[in-house]
């Protein structure tokens, strides 16, 4: 199977070739374009350089993603997802997430605007689903019917969800049903 990076690499010198201009070269003349888009890069990249679709393409997306701060090795997530009016929801997502830990060992994989929650497979998933609730979804085959727990279609990745607005909300029967998709997920 081919090496993707190793063919990236080699188009990308290829554009070099073709144009007589470096990357960095080539990022300043998207950039002093003042275009946005990709979509528009593109275009601009088609005619002033006479690139073919594929090459102003990957040119125009691989200067957006050097352009793009990388992020801290050090950042938080829950910082990119608590911003904003949710910045007050953090507390209790943290909160929540100590009382799982509790539970064992896992893999906390952040995700946009979430937490996965895994062991061999994910088992719970923990974001801000309003300004004033965060969402734990469930992956449970079947858990006990209650007024708190919302079932999900078939196909999702979790089966359940429960939205929680303060920590007195975190309780036994939560707690159970965690345990229940933590221990269903090996």
């Amino acid at each position: 199977m081919a090496d993707p990076q190793a063919a990236l690499a080699t188009q990308m010198r290829n554009i070099e070739t073709k144009t007589g201009k470096t990357f960095a070269q080539l990022c300043k003349l998207i950039a002093d374009s003042g275009l946005a888009k990709v979509g528009e890069q593109r275009s601009m990249l088609m005619e002033t350089l006479s690139l073919g679709y594929g090459d102003a393409n990957t040119l125009a997306i691989m200067a957006k993603n050097a352009a793009a701060p990388a992020p801290a090795a050090d950042a938080d997530p829950l910082d990119a997802i608590y911003t904003g009016p949710k910045a007050a929801l953090r507390a209790l997502h943290e909160r929540l997430s100590a009382e799982i830990d509790k539970l064992g060992p896992y893999e906390k994989a952040p995700k946009k605007t979430y937490i996965s929650m895994r062991r061999k497979k994910q088992f719970a998933m923990l974001g801000p689903a309003t300004k004033d609730q965060v969402e734990l979804g469930l992956n449970a085959k079947s858990l006990p019917a209650s007024p708190r727990l919302k079932a999900l279609p078939p196909g999702g990745m979790c089966q359940y969800s429960v939205r929680l607005s303060g920590p007195a909300e975190i309780n036994a029967e939560l707690m159970g049903w965690v345990r229940a998709a933590y221990d269903a997920a090996g």
